[in-house]
């Protein structure tokens, strides 16, 4: 009897609990402007522990990083030197980290959430409007956001370079 309910108590666990979605499909894009033209690259290889439930959203997280060494603008000495100790210094920070602290729905598909984001060794609280569709067996999540590249300590004083690097993130997930 107690090892029926034992069975019983870990089924009704394991159907409530959010199991990990998985991702099959990303894109993490930047534009950065550098001498007054847009510079644009991507990071790939996202691994993330997504567990989104709209119904849920304080049992809701995310947790994404990226490898800050695939770095790509299409121009190997740009990238070179994006990997050096002035801009990713991938050899000391391997990583990219975004860590959810909290979703706020605010209409529809459409969420805010509050990520600890972590460059360099330097984490900063970003808020990141997304969407978050259903389709299927499938569900996408997109979002744009703005960080200061000095709060991570990414390119100095560097006075050609914008501040302001535009992030957009979009991850096919299966449910």
């Amino acid at each position: 009897m107690m090892k029926k309910i034992y069975i019983a108590a870990l089924l009704i666990f394991a159907a409530t609990a959010g199991f990990a979605q998985t991702v099959t499909k990303s894109d993490i894009s930047f534009k950065i402007k550098n001498l007054g033209f847009n510079v644009v690259g991507i990071f790939s290889g996202l691994q993330a522990d997504i567990r989104f439930k709209p119904n849920d959203l304080a049992g809701s997280s995310i947790e994404a990083s990226v490898a800050s060494n695939t770095v790509n603008s299409d121009n190997e000495s740009r990238d070179n030197h994006l990997k050096s100790e002035d801009y990713f210094d991938v050899a000391k920070y391997p990583k990219i980290i975004m860590k959810s602290v909290s979703f706020k729905r605010k209409s529809g598909s459409n969420y805010t959430g509050s990520f600890n984001v972590t460059i360099r060794d330097k984490t900063k609280l970003i808020e990141i409007p997304f969407t978050y569709t259903e389709s299927g067996n499938t569900a996408q999540l997109k979002g744009s956001f703005v960080i200061l590249r000095t709060d991570f300590g990414i390119g100095g004083k560097n006075l050609i370079l914008s501040n302001e690097a535009n992030v957009s993130v979009e991850a096919e997930i299966s449910k």
